[in-house]
């Protein structure tokens, strides 16, 4: 097995260049994904940081698509391996995006209580950078980079959740929800002022979790959750309708 681990006697002076080491190590061990990467405390006392530098550091990578993390499996390079890809397609052409938003707003406003009530520290600030990244990925004109934090900051809040078939959950429904047949309708309904709101219900939903406020984390995760599935629906009303076959055809 490949040694994944930087020099013993490395050490960086802040979150910056923990994340430069961390991305030249991926670099370096690119031929290697089945390789896991060294733990969170072996990074930190590696690097001589603190683990929540060495935690928020692999988060960005994550949403990225640089790395994919697994409870139990660690930490390996690369997207997701797609070994249930097969599965998740016939879910996908299945259900609809109005199933997916009913699901989820049974599923994610618990995963937000449950989050307030037994997040750790790390993954409270954690989850207040990931809504502060939002708020300004909610600038960008690039959907991907958006598409990308949103996903991030609400499976922090099912690993916050500390239910592994929760998150499991989670992970499923994120996949479907993010099937590229469906990402046209999705950016249709991406408005300006959507946008922002959506920002500010995340932000909301961090400061909640922080004051340990379930019921205040879950009634806000709902409007959220409407909020889109409003969006939604709004967006495949106005979508192009198909073209009718002519008596020929």
């Amino acid at each position: 097995m490949n040694d994944m681990s930087p020099p013993p006697t490395l050490r960086v002076s802040s979150a910056a260049e923990a994340l430069g080491v961390l991305r030249k190590l991926l670099v370096e061990h690119a031929p290697h994904p089945e390789t896991p990467l060294p733990t969170e405390r072996d990074l930190s006392a590696r690097l001589g940081v603190s683990r929540r530098v060495i935690r928020q550091a692999l988060a960005e990578l994550e949403a990225e698509g640089k790395i994919w993390r697994r409870q139990g499996k660690g930490t390996f390079i690369g997207p997701a391996p797609s070994a249930s890809a097969p599965s998740l397609s016939r879910l996908a052409s299945r259900t609809n995006f109005y199933e997916i938003m009913e699901v989820r707003l049974h599923i994610e406003p618990s995963m937000a209580q449950l989050a307030a009530h037994r997040a750790s520290a790390d993954q409270i600030a954690m989850i207040r950078r990931l809504a502060e990244r939002i708020a300004t990925a909610s600038l960008d004109t690039e959907p991907a980079t958006l598409e990308r934090w949103d996903s991030a900051f609400h499976r922090s809040l099912a690993e916050a959740a500390g239910n592994r078939l929760l998150l499991d959950l989670f992970e499923v429904i994120d996949k479907i929800r993010n099937d590229t047949s469906w990402q046209s309708t999705r950016a249709r309904a991406r408005t300006p002022d959507g946008k922002l709101r959506s920002a500010q219900q995340h932000l909301a939903i961090a400061e909640a979790i922080a004051a340990r406020d379930g019921n205040q984390a879950a009634q806000i995760m709902r409007q959220h959750i409407a909020t889109h599935q409003e969006a939604l629906q709004k967006a495949m009303n106005i979508a192009p309708a198909a073209p009718v076959a002519s008596a020929a055809e």
